[in-house]
């Protein structure tokens, strides 16, 4: 495991009580002592400090949009990001099975790996220093959010925009699942029967395939708009 000072100087915080930086630190697979009660206590903290954050920042937003943006920053793909520009994975302490699988690696594990660190300095310090810690990771993340819509999955803009243009809805349709049952992969035709339009799109879950598939048909609708803008 990595010096856990040089970990203190990319939190700028340094521990009253290290304990609870080397609890917030070890995995389940480590023994009994290990993150997951911090790992609630930090989610929680989490999710209100960005909330607030992001009340301030988008003060014309409304409460749909606030929430979108929310769940942009605290989902387990942001805090894994995070969690690698800290470089957690190599500060984790794990059982050797775990080690050897790549879970230093798992977004599932960084992402609660991070809300753990916020928990363990929230007990450590109180609310004003795990908050000045959030704002802190999160501080470019914050200032460069995107408008709330294109946060919107890509079959809801897909509907949205086909509401607006008074269309029937899109139809989905699973034409192919191939593989096991624990490494399936669907291909999804996306079809506007108004439009005489459809796309196909392949991944490991129907849902995730509807999505792609959506996401196709929306920039095939923003080509076809830009041609027809150009003549």
């Amino acid at each position: 495991m990595a010096d856990l000072s040089t970990l203190c100087e990319k939190l700028d915080y340094r521990f009253n009580d290290e304990s609870l930086l080397i609890e917030a630190l070890s995995h389940r697979s480590n023994g009994a002592v290990n993150y997951e009660r911090l790992e609630y206590l930090g989610d929680s903290f989490l999710n209100f400090t960005i909330a607030t954050e992001v009340f301030h920042h988008k003060p014309k937003d409304d409460e749909g949009a606030l929430s979108r943006l929310r769940a942009s920053l605290v989902r387990e793909s942001t805090l894994a990001e995070i969690a690698r520009e800290l470089k957690l994975g190599d500060y984790l302490m794990m059982g050797a099975g775990e080690l050897r699988s790549g879970g230093f690696k798992r977004d599932s594990i960084l992402s609660d790996v991070v809300e753990s660190i916020i928990g363990a300095v929230f007990l450590d310090a109180g609310y004003e220093e795990a908050r000045k810690l959030v704002v802190r990771l999160y501080a470019q993340r914050v200032v460069e959010l995107p408008p709330a819509a294109e946060l919107k999955d890509p079959k809801t803009r897909l509907q949205e925009w086909l509401q607006a243009q008074s269309l029937d809805r899109p139809e989905y349709a699973v034409i192919e699942a191939t593989g096991k049952s624990h490494d399936m992969r669907f291909t999804v035709v996306c079809t506007l029967v108004s439009l005489k339009m459809s796309v196909q799109s392949t991944d490991t879950s129907r849902r995730k395939a509807e999505q792609g598939a959506a996401s196709l048909m929306l920039e095939k609708i923003r080509r076809k708009e830009a041609q027809a803008n150009q003549q």
